[in-house]
């Protein structure tokens, strides 16, 4: 079903120049003409000119935003102001809370520093205290030993001491027996002269 200028431009309520604009600029074969010559649009016609004018109007009332879109805008505009906000104060928080944990991570780095320097500071002194324990061990080894033979010493020569004042003694007391002896030779021999002295003269009054 065809379609004049003006009822098209009646139904798509804009003017007959505009609709007259459009017609003029398409292809040849879907501009027609009735039996008394005048324009008609055919359907192939109709939906190219409503192509081109549509699109128009649908951007002229994009641009013009109604009570209720900018109200909408409004609200949208105050919306995303308060997630601003919020997002702002959350990133803040994040901050804070970052920034506590860094100080708590560098509080327990200087304390496992610390650590670490005792563990080592201990580590040295007991390294120190056990070559001191070898080395007083060694000492008190040495010493045992030098002890030992000085001991060992002093018993050899305790030996010989005793050994020596034992032959002393045996000698002394071989000594005073040969002089026991030799007194008591001494006196048997004057016994004996008193005894043969004592016969003699009793010898001689025997003859008178």
């Amino acid at each position: 079903m065809t379609k004049t200028i003006k009822e098209l431009a009646e139904e798509l309520k804009v003017s007959k120049q505009t609709i007259q604009y459009h017609y003029q600029r398409l292809p040849a074969k879907n501009r027609q003409k009735d039996d008394h010559g005048i324009n008609v649009i055919n359907a192939v016609a109709e939906r190219l000119i409503k192509s081109k004018v549509t699109k128009p109007l649908l951007a002229k009332k994009q641009q013009i935003p109604s009570k209720e879109a900018t109200n909408t805008n409004k609200d949208q505009h105050n919306l995303v102001v308060i997630l601003t906000a919020e997002l702002d104060d959350l990133k803040n928080q994040r901050d804070k809370q970052l920034a506590s944990k860094d100080q708590q991570i560098s509080n327990k780095d200087r304390q496992i520093d610390h650590l670490t320097k005792l563990i080592d500071q201990q580590q040295q002194l007991q390294l120190a205290t056990v070559n001191e324990n070898r080395e007083l061990k060694e000492k008190v080894e040495s010493l045992n030993k030098f002890i030992e033979s000085s001991n060992s010493t002093q018993k050899r020569q305790a030996a010989k001491k005793d050994n020596s004042l034992s032959n002393d003694v045996n000698s002394s007391h071989i000594k005073d027996k040969n002089d026991k002896q030799d007194k008591g030779g001494v006196v048997d021999d004057d016994k004996q002269k008193r005894i043969h002295k004592s016969k003699t003269n009793n010898s001689w009054w025997h003859f008178w």
